[in-house]
């Protein structure tokens, strides 16, 4: 007896047999053309009835219509809310004008490392981020995670008191009982004081704990981050006898290998990587071919690095370390045993690399072991990529160490008895610390414990004390980017809750009573700046440019050391037939758990996945296949660690044999947002096997758990959607990407004297990395709608990333991104069709919406073919007046049963008209970026006036690789794309 379901995907598994070629997809189950399935996908509402079935008449349908508009109008008999109260500025601060936003320099950390950004003040509030383009880190670019943290600084479920076992207590009452136990620790040189903290790159912190050192000798310093880079730093001693950072030059590498890499979407600098790995990329289009760099990709689970390659292999944990020490050993880094075995597509690789020599370079991600990480070293010496690819830096962090060796030294000494205050700055260790170490159990043990943190989390509850910690955009602080440039923050609005930043708590330590955290901090850097010129003026300067001029770490100089390939420990052995491989990595949004909280980041669909809202077991169809095994269907994963329920998600691109569980879900205390979301990976993830775990056994429960995906949503139904070609093909055939168009109309089309905005989104560029689907949620007042509405189609996002594959179901060729906002279309197909006038054209061919007008017939989000529009379904603005604050004053905050759409950031185009008349002047090119362009750290994203022949737009439309998309249905859009070029190897390609 089988179910419906079960009958379903037996289907779909037969027709997916076989599946390849040249045709595009975006899921396993559009590709595998099952009727059912592809009647379900093209439902635009689904849930509602088909209309065709409902049979309503003519006479009947007149009658629905007039009640629709007659309730419509009601709208605007609702009553006004009450009246709060005003309070006017008695004196008008100087420098401030009502309306007009003011920009701060300041910086976001993340795992430690600084990113530099801008924070835009409103009525003297902070309400966005954009990058700092002055700082080495950003350039102007920002991700989802630094988008996000204004919505953590006005987060209503941070913690806003002291508590001392569990009661509300006060500051003075903090104080003095750290004060009585202070003399006891002196006695004893500080013996049984523990600190634990993540990655720290501030001076002025470690120059603290450097003080606070030397007053407690016998003190010791901790340091764990879940998603840390401890076999980055491993590999570096093993290969060079020190840990040293390595700041890669993608700008200057002509041939990549990335082995399983972070490098375009969280390790520290991906920003500036990713830009600089784009501009490359767009060499074809700037008449310089030959400048394309080539990448390649080997991996296990999909990254944003490996969709961009133009040859992407996927392979187990064991067969990844495997095509590395077959890679040395082809390079004479390694004995010749290693290339046994070895894939045969590296031969053409190791040509490729060594032909390139000095423009080459390979990078490993942090989930590789220590020994991957040091071949990597070796194999960039031989292919001569030091001082032209990557170049070496003294660590940035500091003093660092090895972080799960000191969380099990710290565990240890807790469960003896041997530590007697501990102080936590920062993180949940007892959420994210391994599994075998038992760590929430043994901080019961220490009998003065405090913790300072933003929100009463699962460390929290577990401590004598919990402090509020200010937030990052609430105090004064410093710290260090990728290449150890020193970024001063700024606080940019009292703290809300009152709170505590690390300096201030580690200055009690010290015998303050009342800590200044400016004064410490100006200490730092007045003293630093002793002797170098005038120190007031460089204090102002690093404030205003939010960087500390001449702060870059310092070259390092290393050299390999001798034998390093028998001094490698041996390679993974492959795991036992029937097991799998568990590959533990962190969510791309939530990382290690701690912005759970985060409705932007639950929301904002994962890479490849489009999960929101949950996270899931991943693994190959192939796997699934194998083992019974559906979307949705929930199993057991059992592990020497333990054991936990959760439902499976086939990954296109996975290697076969090992499933990812991703970690950072499963919160038990945390806010309103965060609670009950998804499962808690952390469980099974031991100490020794950080990232891979053999051994694996799963079992089918029998049951489902529904997931919100959003990879069939808004789906066009159109075979050349994303237009793409080699580098070969483009040099035959420049115009590839051009189609006939129709070019006749009854019509004249629409004059534009002053300005026609439009967009191109380059394809060659796009990485897949959704900023700007963050950038425009914070902008635009975007309201976050929750699981059950995402299942039901109505996220709002103006833009959205379109994922399409081209190749077989189990290991496409090809990845491609495809941003899709509004086409701000000339023949607009959704105002012909709105029967109040709701959405028009504007002066400057903007397609824009008149929300009061807008009486949600939905006719237009119905007769756009690219599927753009969002509709209000519920009131999501709220009423918490705390997250309010977040909000852009200059963007309407639209209502239940109103259209909305992405505007081309039409407030920015105001402000710099404003500007521009003031001045008399027209708008200059690129004084108007969208919040989409802004945050784009590959410059996929052009903006300007179409009117202008020599605004970067209208060069970017000459290309003889931008297109429209639809374009066969005379809409004209606005909005256009460059193709993507890709530059494969031809070995390979004929191999």
């Amino acid at each position: 007896m089988t179910t419906r379901r079960e009958d379903l995907a037996r289907r779909i598994e037969g027709r997916l047999a076989g599946k390849s070629g040249r045709a595009l997809w975006r899921s396993l189950d559009e590709l595998s053309r099952e009727p059912a399935v592809l009647e379900t996908l093209r439902t635009e509402f689904p849930g509602l009835p088909d209309l065709a079935e409902a049979r309503v008449g003519r006479r009947r349908l007149l009658e629905l219509m007039g009640a629709s508009f007659a309730l419509a109008g009601l709208s605007g008999c609702a009553p006004a809310e009450a009246p709060g109260e005003a309070i006017p500025y008695v004196t008008m601060p100087p420098g401030l004008v009502p309306g007009v936003a003011r920009h701060f320099a300041t910086a976001v950390t993340r795992g430690g490392y600084a990113d530099g950004v801008l924070a835009i003040h409103q009525m003297g509030r902070p309400v966005q981020l954009e990058g700092n383009p002055d700082h080495p880190a950003s350039l102007g670019a920002l991700d989802p995670i630094i988008q996000a943290s204004i919505l953590d600084l006005y987060d209503p479920d941070r913690s806003r008191t002291m508590l001392t076992a569990g009661r509300v207590a006060s500051a003075n009452g903090m104080v003095k009982a750290l004060f009585d136990r202070l003399p006891a620790l002196t006695a004893r040189g500080g013996d049984g004081l523990r600190l634990l903290t993540g990655t720290v790159t501030s001076p002025t912190l470690a120059r603290q704990i450097g003080a606070l050192k030397r007053r407690f000798p016998a003190m010791r310093w901790h340091r764990w981050e879940a998603d840390g880079r401890d076999a980055v730093r491993t590999g570096a001693v093993l290969a060079f006898g020190r840990p040293v950072d390595a700041v890669l030059h993608l700008d200057q590498a002509k041939v990549i290998l990335a082995v399983e890499s972070d490098v375009l979407d969280s390790a520290p600098g991906h920003l500036r990587y990713a830009r600089d790995f784009a501009r490359r990329r767009r060499a074809p289009e700037e008449g310089r071919p030959e400048e394309m760099s080539r990448l390649y990709a080997v991996e296990s689970m999909p990254t944003l690095a490996g969709a961009r390659a133009d040859h992407r292999f996927a392979a187990g944990p064991d067969g990844v370390e495997a095509v590395v020490r077959a890679l040395a050993a082809e390079l004479g880094a390694g004995p010749a045993e290693w290339r046994q075995g070895a894939p045969g597509w590296l031969a053409a690789v190791v040509r490729d690399l060594s032909a390139n020599r000095g423009a080459a370079l390979v990078h490993a991600g942090p989930a590789q072991s220590p020994a991957v990480h040091a071949l990597v070293h070796a194999i960039n010496e031989a292919l001569g990529a030091p001082g032209r690819t990557v170049s070496y830096i003294e660590p940035v962090e500091a003093d660092p160490v090895d972080h799960g060796e000191s969380l099990k030294g710290l565990a240890a000494d807790m469960a003896a008895g041997r530590v007697d205050t501990l102080l936590i700055l920062g993180g949940n260790p007892a959420f994210t610390a391994p599994a075998d170490l038992d760590f929430a159990r043994t901080l019961g043990k220490v009998p003065f414990s405090i913790h300072l943190g933003s929100a009463v989390d699962e460390t929290a509850v577990l401590c004598t004390w919990h402090i509020p910690e200010a937030h990052e955009l609430e105090r004064w602080g410093d710290a260090r980017a990728f290449n150890g440039t020193v970024t001063i923050q700024q606080p940019q609005t009292r703290p809300l809750w009152g709170g505590w930043s690390p300096h201030e708590l580690l200055a009690v330590f010290d015998g303050e009573t009342r800590p200044d955290g400016y004064a410490i901090l100006r200490a730092t850097w007045m003293e630093s700046f002793q002797g170098k010129g005038d120190a007031e003026q460089q204090w102002t300067d690093a404030l205003r440019l939010g960087v500390v001029a001449d702060s870059a770490a310092a070259p390092a100089s290393v050299s390999l050391l001798p034998d390093l390939a028998t001094r490698l420990p041996a390679a993974p052995a492959r795991p036992d037939g029937g097991t799998l491989t568990a590959l533990f990595r962190p969510d791309p949004w939530l990382r290690d758990g701690r912005y759970a909280n985060l409705g932007w980041l639950q929301e904002l669909p994962r890479p490849f996945t489009t999960l929101t809202w949950d996270n899931a077991l991943l693994m190959a169809p192939a796997t699934a296949e194998r083992l019974g095994l559906q979307n949705e269907d929930v199993v057991e994963v059992r592990t020497t660690t333990g054991h936990l329920r959760a439902p499976v998600w086939r990954v296109t691109g996975h290697a076969p044999d090992c499933v990812t569980l991703p970690f950072g879900f499963g919160r038990k205390v945390v806010g309103r947002v965060g609670r009950g979301v998804g499962f808690d990976a952390f469980r099974l993830r031991p100490l020794d096997h950080l990232w891979r775990l053999p051994g694996v056994e799963l079992r089918k429960t029998g049951e489902t758990y529904r997931l919100a995906a959003t990879q069939h949503h808004q789906m066009i139904d159109s075979p050349d959607v994303v237009r793409h070609a080699t580098l070969d093909e483009f040099r035959h055939d420049p115009g590839f990407a051009k189609r006939k168009e129709p070019s006749q109309s009854l019509y004249p089309d629409h004059d534009y004297p002053r300005n026609a905005w439009g967009m191109a989104i380059n394809l060659n560029s796009c990485i897949g990395c959704s900023a700007c689907t963050a950038a425009c949620q914070g902008e635009n007042n975007i309201a976050v709608v929750g699981k059950d509405e995402v299942l039901r189609n109505r996220q709002m996002h103006w833009i959205r990333v379109d994922t399409w594959y081209e190749g077989e179901a189990e290991a496409p060729d090809q990845t491609y991104f495809q941003p899709m906002p509004c086409m701000h279309c000339e023949n607009a197909p959704c105002e012909v069709v709105c029967p109040v006038g709701a959405t028009m054209h504007d002066t400057d061919g903007l397609n824009v919406m008149v929300y009061n007008r807008c009486v949600g017939t939905r006719f237009c989000s119905n007769n756009c073919p690219y599927k753009v529009r969002r509709f209000n379904y519920f009131n999501y603005a709220g009423d918490d007046n705390r997250l309010s604050q977040s909000w852009n004053p200059d963007v309407s905050v639209r209502a239940r049963g109103v259209m909305e759409k992405c505007t081309y950031c039409i407030q920015r185009i105001r402000e710099a008209r404003i500007a521009a008349d003031r001045e008399s002047r027209p708008i200059r090119d690129g004084e108007v970026k969208t919040a989409c362009q802004q945050a784009c750290p590959a410059e996929a994203i052009v903006f300007g006036d179409l009117n202008d022949p020599d605004s970067a737009v209208s060069h970017r439309k000459a290309s003889p690789l931008d297109y429209g998309v639809l374009t066969e249905l005379n809409t004209k859009p606005r909005t256009t794309f460059e193709a993507r070029l890709r530059n494969p190897n031809p070995d390979i390609q004929e191999a």
